[in-house]
């Protein structure tokens, strides 16, 4: 069940941690401190359900056509998650990427909510990240391991985007250097390659 949990933990934050519109967004809203709390909670959420949707529907909707083709989708997903580590690698290499916050005056709380939720749903790599990817790598894991698979996982989102928004006004003046990204990016690459080289054993590719 550890070995589950930090599985879906890791994966989760390698993921999410990723900067982009969203984590832009909330890092902006903590600096500000505009209803960093409501902003935080509602991502955190956000990407709880699409996990566990993944993982509830791929693992009772197509369980048993995932588990004639596991060792193939194991393969996959260990591809898939090699070329996130090479990018986040490649990005470690070549970054001078910096975090810019625009000034903005204040915004109600359901204005701000709605932005969030733009920014979540409207992204199509949250559904390939979190309903398709997670979702799929949940079927090496059974039982109370698939549980804690996806209690990892959702975990992760919840620490990431509570640090995140609360550390924004300490994150900020550090992440604005090019080397932080490349040492943040490496450490991510890492973590990537590791999760898929136990896939690719999983299913059988090592």
């Amino acid at each position: 069940m550890i070995n589950a949990f930090l599985t879906g933990f890791f994966l989760g934050l390698s993921l999410i941690v990723a900067i982009g519109a969203q984590n832009t967004f909330v890092l902006r809203q903590g600096i500000i401190g505009q209803h960093i709390f409501f902003v935080a909670l509602f991502c955190a959420l956000s990407d709880a359900l699409l996990i566990i949707i993944g993982i509830a529907g791929i693992s009772f909707l197509l369980n048993n056509f995932i588990s004639q083709i596991s060792n193939v989708l194991f393969g996959f997903s260990a591809l898939w998650i090699t070329g996130y580590g090479v990018l986040r690698l490649r990005s470690a290499f070549k970054t001078d990427e910096l975090i810019k916050i625009e000034a903005s005056t204040s915004k109600n709380i359901l204005p701000t909510i709605l932005i969030a939720a733009v920014l979540t749903f409207a992204n199509p790599h949250v559904y390939l990240d979190t309903m398709i990817l997670i979702g799929s790598i949940s079927q090496q894991f059974s039982g109370y391991n698939k549980i804690s698979y996806a209690l990892g996982a959702c975990l992760a989102s919840f620490i990431f985007f509570f640090s995140l928004s609360y550390g924004a006004k300490f994150l900020a003046p550090l992440m604005e250097r090019p080397y932080s990204w490349r040492v943040l990016d490496s450490i991510i690459a890492l973590i990537m390659f590791t999760i898929a080289f136990k896939l690719a054993s999983a299913g059988n590719w090592l």
